[in-house]
């Protein structure tokens, strides 16, 4: 018998808002007037929301209260220059631009960075980085570690980029790749860390080619924990000085804090050199404010700032981590294909093993998606090829994404262990009739980022 304590949030819940039950009817009649898109689902009509972690968590105490001294001033606010230090002092970037939201920020950058026929690596671009480069007219090219490919095996560092493949890009591509990016932890990839050993390879072949390096750092201290609990030579270092070791190795970095901000709105771009940050802060002021507000408002400015510091607490990683591996490991137990190992955000469904008899082309994660709502109320989000295949460029023949996904994002500071037991309950519910699901089709969709706006349809088998 296991000596084991039981999770416990590190928290006490000191507001609450109501969860309505929905039968299972009222919810076929609910997805059917989504069209099968769970992004059109109205809140309301949702029982457990898994659909993201982006902007979904609670804030704490401390949080409310930097929200009460928002200062609303359109230029040089109090609220910007607590916000500037803290992403100095968690970061080291001299230069801070806020923006509304990390793809403000990624619009941002590439726009500044990349021109038509650019190539920007990734170890892999998660649905906005992708859709920013493209929209400056850049190829975003995945480089995921060679490890990541089976999502059953417990390689520790399934976030790593693939250091050989981007030496041959870089000597091949020279004078076409304006930067590289890592996304830490990488999100498209099942929310795996990237470890310290691979950043540094990145940024050595980066420094050998001078092209800078930057981080997707929205989930950069869920990187930095897992980081840690996986490198044994890591053991001894703190959390802070991790975060500060893997941004020291980049020129800069874009960031949601709607993820480790730990906030409800807001992101930013940080970079080391000047003259970038002058031509950003001149874009920004076009298209998203002022240089001391950026499309933010003071207090969520203030929000953030005191996010950014609440994040970086260890009982906080804690508890957040072993609440992911806790489902992870009770569906990996019943023999559901779950993407081990447990990443930092979110449980990651391996659709394509889950319903084998499902093509591709008929987006297993869709279906399964929709099947859990049906079943339990749980919106999650297809992180397959409804929301990541590309076309190719002579045949326009649809090629679709690396892995078929359904990831259940865990909003932060939101749900307790009996929320996460429903949830095991009903993938196993669902798991236990999956012959039965049928996929679908596509019945309508945007050109870019599809899956916000797509209309389904089932399918027979």
């Amino acid at each position: 018998m296991s000596d084991a304590l039981p999770i416990i949030e590190p928290f006490r819940i000191k507001s609450i808002e109501p969860i309505l039950v929905s039968t299972r009817e009222e919810r076929a009649r609910h997805l059917a007037e989504a069209h099968g898109n769970l992004f059109k689902l109205h809140s309301a009509d949702v029982m457990i929301d898994l659909l993201t972690d982006s902007g979904t968590g609670a804030m704490s105490a401390e949080q409310w209260a930097a929200v009460m001294r928002g200062d609303e001033s359109y230029a040089g606010s109090p609220s910007f220059l607590r916000f500037e230090s803290a992403v100095q002092e968690v970061y080291g970037f001299e230069n801070v631009i806020p923006t509304h939201q990390g793809r403000a920020a990624e619009h941002l950058l590439f726009r500044t960075l990349v021109r038509p026929g650019h190539v920007v690596p990734n170890n892999t671009h998660f649905d906005t980085t992708r859709a920013n480069v493209e929209a400056a007219g850049g190829v975003a090219l995945d480089l995921p570690c060679k490890e990541s490919e089976v999502t059953s095996s417990d390689f520790p560092f399934k976030g790593n980029m693939d250091v050989d493949a981007l030496r041959r890009v870089l000597a091949e591509k020279a004078g076409s790749v304006p930067l590289v990016m890592m996304t830490i932890t990488n999100n498209a990839g099942g929310g795996q860390p990237v470890s310290l050993d691979n950043l540094r390879a990145v940024h050595a072949l980066c420094a050998a080619h001078s092209v800078p390096l930057f981080i997707d750092a929205c989930r950069f201290a869920e990187n930095a924990w897992l980081m840690r609990a996986r490198d044994p030579a890591l053991a001894g270092s703190s959390i802070p000085e991790l975060v500060r070791a893997v941004f020291d190795l980049s020129e800069g970095c874009t960031m949601s804090a709607k993820k480790d901000g730990l906030a409800n709105i807001g992101g930013f771009v940080a970079v080391r050199d000047p003259e970038l940050a002058a031509e950003l802060r001149r874009r920004l002021v076009v298209t998203e404010g002022f240089p001391t507000y950026g499309g933010m408002s003071g207090r969520d400015l203030d929000a953030v700032a005191q996010g950014l510091y609440e994040v970086l607490h260890e009982d906080y990683l804690e508890y957040r981590a072993a609440s992911v591996r806790y489902v992870v490991q009770r569906l990996d137990a019943s023999e559901i294909p779950v993407l081990r190992p447990a990443g930092g955000h979110a449980i990651f469904l391996d659709a394509a093993r889950f319903l084998p008899h499902i093509p591709v082309r008929r987006y297993p994660g869709q279906a399964l998606a929709m099947e859990l709502y049906l079943e339990g109320g749980i919106r999650s989000c297809e992180i397959g090829s409804v929301m990541l295949a590309h076309h190719d460029e002579t045949t326009g023949e649809e090629i679709p994404a690396r892995h078929e996904l359904v990831r259940l994002a865990i909003p932060r500071r939101t749900y307790t262990q009996s929320h996460m037991d429903y949830v095991i309950e009903i993938v196993r519910r669902v798991w236990k009739r999956r012959d039965a699901i049928a996929g679908v089709e596509i019945t309508a969709a945007p050109p870019v980022l599809r899956h916000f706006q797509a209309e389904f349809g089932r399918v027979g088998r």
